[in-house]
């Protein structure tokens, strides 16, 4: 394919990944909206739990089945299922149907991140892949960031064509996704090798029983408790689920969803422990930055995306060069040590300036150095696992990095979020005991502007119910925005505090990455893309 075919390819192909990145985020902002309309405020977290299960578990699904039955096909069943799941999303009547329209986006999602980045490799060698990758995941970290800013946006707008203003949340994929299909239909022409194999339906059986109840107490075990018999249950499960799986696959061989051979690779094997561990870092430091955001600068939900481009730009500035210095000098090992060192950096640089009066330029500074890490990591996890598997296993192995990683930020997120949670409270209500914060307080309730002031209503009232007011925080923080200082004072300082031991755990996770990245042996990039070298091999059997 030319330069010009491949990059309209390419367009197609990152517009539906900005879908489906867009989507794991664009809903928490418009979820309290979307709750208080369908009348289902306590079952809410079941709409975000059901897409990330299907997204994630589907994934391996679709690797497997494009090695067999070819790319193309599939990404566009994919980007139709999407298409399906987002109008009928866009339509539920209660938080039920969203829940389980979400759970059939989710199915379509799985396919579109996956997907894309093997067409990449099917179409471009890897010499020059890591190029075009780093496109692919710049468009995922920033569409991951600018959800909250369109989430918010549709939320806040009564009708739009005589339709709720959340509904076209879901509903504007549907043009996107059209676009996407159309572009994909008509410049991806893949050349696909087809391989006799049965299909491993016990495999994708198993995975399932393995994957969603870890993924459903990683996302519900703070509200359940993590030592409740329910969720001892689902642990029990996913134990049983996972062994059956391996075993399942070792019977498979070849044929498996995901054959054990490949990790026999110890580059490839090697590449997915770091890509768990990196996973947990990554997503677990990230999820904090958008609620310190909010709490201790008092920025609305909407306004945090925007105030998160630090760290894109870091991320999209480090894709890019690293993406031509591996086709340029053929190394990316480089980029392990330097981007787990960066990203290490990053967070101690977190835990050594932020406290409740650090200016926002400050954190500013983190957060690019953060992006800066994220961004030499991403692209070079995939081109790694893609790179050390043949030609025939470039769909295994795109999906298995890309699974691999988004269970590692799964439990990553579920691991920090509780450690959060369960000492933000704490900290608060010692934060109350401050002699200057207490000062600080006497001073404004005595100031009849202050407490006249209809700005600090919400706070004054969290203030008057005592010290059980500290535990309103943890589910709604909006009571901070345009408060007075010394009122949110003990508030911001209990949240920084917990948020360190976040930053802290996030940075030990990174300097274990670091150590594992100069195990790493690097394979020298091939010059062939996937599809060539498949067809080759073909033909040479024949």
């Amino acid at each position: 394919m030319s330069p010009r075919e491949i990059w309209l390819v390419l367009v197609g192909l990152m517009s539906g990944m900005f879908l489906a990145a867009l989507d794991q985020s664009v809903v928490g902002a418009a979820m309290r909206t979307i709750a208080d309309d369908l009348d289902g405020l306590s079952v809410q977290a079941w709409a975000t739990t059901a897409y990330l299960i299907t997204s994630t578990v589907s994934t391996p699904i679709y690797g497997k089945l494009g090695d067999l039955f070819g790319r193309r096909p599939l990404f566009l069943a994919a980007i139709a299922i999407f298409i399906i799941g987002s109008v009928t999303t866009g339509f539920a009547n209660d938080m039920y149907q969203l829940a389980a329209y979400r759970a059939i986006q989710g199915l379509g999602a799985g396919g579109l991140f996956s997907l894309a980045l093997t067409i990449v490799a099917d179409i471009v060698p890897p010499r020059e892949r890591a190029r075009y990758q780093g496109m692919f995941l710049a468009v995922f970290g920033s569409s991951s960031l600018l959800g909250p800013v369109v989430g918010g946006t549709f939320a806040g707008i009564d009708q739009i064509l005589w339709i709720d203003g959340w509904r076209w949340v879901f509903l504007i994929n549907l043009p996107i996704g059209i676009a996407s299909l159309i572009m994909v239909t008509t410049f991806l022409h893949v050349p696909h090798t087809p391989k006799q194999q049965k299909i491993d339906w016990w495999g994708a059986v198993t995975i399932v029983v393995g994957v969603v109840p870890i993924l459903l107490v990683a996302e519900q075990g703070r509200e359940w408790g993590w030592g409740s018999p329910l969720s001892v249950a689902m642990y029990v499960t996913g134990v049983v689920g996972i062994v059956s799986f391996i075993l399942v696959e070792k019977r498979m061989g070849e044929s498996a969803l995901i054959p054990l051979s490949i990790f026999k690779n110890q580059t490839f094997a090697r590449t997915q422990v770091l890509g768990v561990i990196i996973g947990a870092g990554m997503f677990g430091g990230m999820i904090v930055l958008p609620l310190i955001i909010q709490i201790i600068y008092g920025i609305t939900p909407t306004m945090t995306g925007l105030m998160m481009l630090p760290m894109v730009l870091g991320m999209m500035t480090a894709t890019i060069t690293a993406g031509r210095i591996t086709s340029k000098t053929g190394k990316y090992r480089i980029f392990f040590n330097t981007g787990t060192a960066t990203l290490f950096t990053g967070y101690t640089f977190m835990v050594l300036v932020l406290a409740a009066d650090t200016p926002l330029w400050l954190l500013a500074i983190g957060m690019v150095l953060i992006g800066l890490g994220l961004g030499q990591l991403m692209q070079t996890t995939m081109v790694a696992s893609q790179n050390a598997v043949e030609a025939k296993d470039i769909g295994v192995a795109t999906s298995s990095a890309t699974f691999f990683r988004q269970m590692g930020g799964t439990f990553g997120v579920a691991i920090f979020m509780s450690i959060l949670f369960s000492q933000v409270v704490d900290k608060i209500t010692q934060a109350f005991q401050d002699t200057e914060v207490q000062a600080g307080l006497a001073e404004a309730l005595a100031n009849g502007n202050v407490t006249s002031d209809p700005a600090n209503a919400g706070i004054l009232e969290v203030l008057n119910s005592g010290p059980s007011g500290a535990n309103g925080i943890t589910s709604d923080s909006s009571f901070l925005i345009g408060a007075d200082e010394r009122l949110t004072l003990p508030f911001r300082i209990g949240f920084v505090e917990s948020s360190l031991t976040v930053f802290m755990l996030a940075a030990s996770f990174i300097a274990v990455a670091f150590v594992i990245s100069w195990f790493i042996k690097e394979i020298p990039l091939r010059q062939k893309s996937a599809s060539q070298e498949a067809a080759e091999a073909a033909a040479a059997g024949h």
